[in-house]
């Protein structure tokens, strides 16, 4: 086709592959049917070659949307040898998805790292994919993970789109190339090019009736004499299948075959053309002559994807039927496809149909094709004789389609579920799938008390491992939402009951999401007791991190969640990771390890987002806000409690709100607004309000203890305190412990508030700095106050210290101030080398400095090792060092 009026899209592809190397990227090219896509990329496929650039390929193609991962084995084969060379759990995943050796179901994000590293072993190179929204949904969640990925690397992913047709690319935040309809001038020198003697009514007529489609300007001057009421893309297909209807009826009925084959095989299709008519390749010899298809090197390619649905479409169901059957029985050593054309040729129920899709469904499975198994789970289950296996198949499909995060599937086979007669089982099953997205916040999920009902019907029926699903589901939502005491009571009353050991560590968390206050004594010293026990299992980590924070143990649940992560990264559970390195941040950045929670606040918030987990994103970035505040850096700090606040009001979901407000109290106290401070923080404390949150509330005592302090309302947070010591008699939470004793002695009457302070200070903090340093900071002053200056200079210079070195600049201010008001003067504070850094190259950095070689930090943030070697170029000149050796040196705080 020609490219008139598409010069400015091509040259800007052309720059993307001449810059090359000192950028990689990704690009959607996106337009109409027509529009000139695929003839921009065969553009682009021309200057790679002069350019030196390699180019690996693969064509989307509908029929093949049933096989897992085929667009990725089309696009890898060139360069298969190279699996060779990749560390051994990347080589598995990636063998085990292309169906070359035999393991356990790989992940995702496992597949992806693989090929990252593959490309970048190959690059310089393009990947030039067309038509991506027919790519198998394997090989597109495989692609967008590695789109999302190529910055840094020397190559470029253009990807082809059909506008209007949904893809899994389309949310990995590429940029866009829409192309639109061509200018009045370019559309008349097209036509005029490729129908120079077309009489003037019929060339105004095409021009009108081609709406500026390369395509239909191409095409329509054959039917210039016709008009029709049709759209642009159904009227290019009637033009196509009238060309088609043309042609002698062997040829017709091979060209049938070759549309509803997968990749266009020319020996499979003229063998299965021959169980129909006598066949060889001299009967598509009239389809070429029309122009609707080419041969080259055995293969059967369609000039345009409208010809090959043209074909399909116009041919009645028993021609289709009877193409499908031709080529099931030529694929019968090649069990899905056979399985799939088995049932296109199928209308009625048919087992042995159903059985055989089951069974591919379990070999996607096997290979990580989740979408291709719920299909063929779907179809079989359409295929079923019997009811009992129509119900098996479906909900088998949806509990899939959960573990991939498809809502829009599961409220689909759930619908036609519940008109079927259901086990008791299956009623609990169905009630609780749609609950299982995003921990039950979202819209039309069970709440606790209906999930508790559904726990015990299950229990009493003997189906344990399903209870502890639904039951584990149940305590989270006491996370987010909040149920009330009284489902709170139901819910531990069911948890005593189970049939498990107490220090079971999913027994451990539930109970310390569902009461960590009356309970908390229980869970603390049940962390203390496994934390020796745990055996390097990333979930048992998992389970205690989640049980540690909300009971207030932040030093246990730092330690636990960043444990949980090197074993959930390299089974590639990104969903997870997104969570351990969400309660990493959130630990971190209360204990003041700022550098720690940096980086794993943003790294949660890119994962949470990829893996589709919208209240997860919102936590991270609201913990984002609160490192911001703490920074002194107020206005990135509200926009980013903005974003988060907007997350969590979507829903309500409590804990998002919560730190939302306890980041927008940090941020007013440091800015010197303390009524607005107190009314941010005093929020989290009020039942009615939706930031309330039972457990977490206990822990921003210090905050909502200065904020009142401040501005006149000390009786009402005393009132809070009251409360909150009362709570304490039932846990030795160590962030409510820390928080009463500052709150008791930044309230206190004069006479009582040393002793106060000093208890505080005698507490073992060294775990905790940021606490330290708040109360040396507020006796300091509370001692300058009580014109003792020589007495507050040493906690204030302890404090001044502490905040320099936590990267608290507004902190360390205010112990500066009052130490200048007491006649000593303070040093500059210096600026670290390493806060010029971004919290991904800080990441970077330190895993670097803990000599960590370029290989292994690429497998632990899923990035390949030329990616991590050019950000390690980068990171150098801003820390002012040579080699990784300085690292270490280059990220310690400077001394006062």
């Amino acid at each position: 086709m020609s490219l008139i009026g598409r010069q400015a899209e091509l040259e800007h592809l052309a720059g993307l592959i001449e810059d090359i190397q000192h950028s990689g990227g990704a690009l959607l090219l996106s337009g109409a049917p027509g529009a000139g896509k695929s003839a921009l990329l065969a553009e682009v496929r021309t200057h790679c070659a002069s350019a030196g650039v390699r180019v690996l390929a693969a064509n989307g193609v509908q029929s093949e949307q049933q096989v897992p991962f085929a667009g990725l084995h089309q696009m890898l084969y060139p360069v298969r040898a190279g699996l060779s060379g990749l560390p051994a759990g990347q080589r598995a995943a990636l063998g085990t998805a292309l169906g070359l050796a035999d393991g356990p179901a790989p992940e995702v994000s496992l597949v992806g790292l693989a090929v990252v590293n593959l490309l970048a072993e190959t690059a310089p190179l393009a990947v030039l994919l067309d038509d991506v929204q027919w790519l198998d949904q394997a090989s597109q969640e495989v692609l967008t993970f590695v789109a999302r990925r190529l910055c840094a690397e020397p190559a470029v992913l253009i990807a082809t789109r059909r506008a209007g047709e949904p893809s899994a690319l389309t949310s990995a935040g590429l940029p866009e190339l829409a192309l639109d309809r061509l200018s009045a001038e370019a559309a008349a020198e097209l036509l005029d090019r490729v129908a120079p003697d077309l009489p003037a009514p019929a060339r105004a007529r095409v021009l009108d009736q081609a709406e500026g489609n390369p395509l239909a300007l191409t095409e329509l001057p054959a039917t210039a004499t016709e008009t029709s009421p049709l759209p642009l893309t159904p009227r290019l297909e009637r033009a196509f299948a009238a060309r088609a209807d043309a042609l002698p009826i062997a040829t017709r009925d091979c060209l049938l075959i070759a549309a509803l084959h997968e990749h266009g095989a020319l020996a499979e299709i003229l063998t299965a053309a021959r169980l129909q008519t006598e066949a060889g390749v001299a009967v598509l010899r009239p389809a070429v002559a029309a122009g609707l298809i080419t041969l080259d090197t055995g293969v059967v390619e369609f000039r345009h994807p409208l010809v090959r649905s043209a074909i399909a479409q116009t041919a009645d169901l028993g021609q289709r039927q009877a193409a499908h059957r031709a080529l099931a029985e030529v694929l019968s050593g090649q069990p899905d496809r056979r399985a799939w054309h088995r049932a296109a040729a199928t209308l009625g129920p048919d087992e042995q149909v159903a059985a055989d899709l089951e069974t591919t469904a379990d070999r996607a499975q096997g290979r990580g094709g989740v979408a291709a198994a719920i299909s063929a789970l779907e179809r079989a289950a359409q295929l079923s004789e019997d009811q009992a296996d129509r119900v098996r198949r479906l909900l088998r499909a949806a509990e899939l389609a959960v573990d991939s995060g498809r809502r829009d599937i599961v409220d689909r086979v759930l619908a036609e579920v519940r008109a079927l007669p259901l086990t008791a089982r299956q009623r609990a099953l169905a009630a609780w799938l749609p609950s299982a997205f995003d921990d039950g916040v979202s819209e039309g999920a069970a709440g606790p008390g209906e999930l508790l009902t559904l726990v015990e019907q299950v229990l009493a029926a003997g189906e344990l491992d399903l209870a502890m699903r639904i039951f584990w589901g149940t305590a989270m939502r006491c996370f987010w939402v909040e149920p009330g005491s009284a489902v709170r009571e139901r819910i531990i009353g069911v948890a005593d009951r189970l049939p498990l050991p107490a220090r079971d560590p999913r027994l451990v968390a539930i109970t310390a999401y569902v009461a960590p206050i009356e309970r908390g004594d229980v869970v603390v010293a049940r962390l203390r007791e496994l934390a020796a026990e745990v055996g390097g299992d990333p979930v048992t980590y998992r389970y205690l991190s989640s049980a540690a924070l909300q009971v207030g143990a932040l030093t246990e649940s730092a330690r636990f969640s960043a444990a949980a992560q090197p074993g959930l990264r390299a089974e590639g559970k990104l969903a997870l990771v997104a969570r351990a390195l969400a309660v990493q941040a959130w630990s971190c950045v209360r204990l003041g390890d700022l550098l720690t929670a940096a980086p794993a606040a943003e790294e949660a918030a890119q994962l949470a987002r990829e893996t589709r987990q919208p209240y997860m994103y919102g936590l991270a970035r609201a913990v984002q806000a609160e490192i911001c505040a703490l920074r002194g850096e107020y206005e990135q700090a509200e926009t980013l409690a903005a974003e988060a606040e907007q997350v969590g009001l979507a829903a309500a979901a409590r804990p998002v709100l919560a730190k939302v407000q306890l980041a927008r109290g940090i941020a007013a106290l440091g800015a010197g607004r303390y009524l607005d401070a107190f009314l941010a923080l005093r929020r989290v404390h009020d039942p009615a309000d939706p930031a309330y949150q039972l457990a977490l509330r206990c822990y921003l005592l210090p905050e909502l203890a200065e904020a009142g302090l401040r501005c006149d309302q000390a009786d009402e947070v005393r009132k809070i305190v009251a409360e909150l010591e009362s709570a304490a008699l039932s846990t030795s939470s160590p962030a409510l412990t820390i928080g009463l004793r500052y709150a008791r002695a930044v309230l206190a009457a004069d006479d009582r508030a040393e002793s106060l302070f000093r208890t505080a200070l005698e507490a073992d903090l060294t775990r905790w700095p940021l606490e330290r340093g708040r109360l040396q900071l507020a006796f300091g002053e509370w001692l300058r106050r009580q014109r003792r200056p020589a007495d507050s200079r040493p906690y204030l210079r302890a404090a001044r210290e502490t905040f320099d070195a936590l990267g608290m600049p507004g902190w360390s201010e205010r112990a500066r101030r009052d130490l200048r008001a007491t006649g000593e003067a303070s040093p500059e504070p210096r600026e670290d080398a390493y806060h010029e850094l971004t919290a991904h190259e800080l990441n970077i950095a330190r895993l670097a400095a803990d000599g960590l070689t370029n290989r292994e930090i690429g497998e632990r943030l899923y990035l390949s090792h030329r990616t991590v070697s050019t950000h390690l170029h980068r990171i150098f000149p801003k820390l002012g060092i040579t080699s990784r050796t300085e690292l270490g040196a280059a990220l310690q705080p400077s001394p006062a």
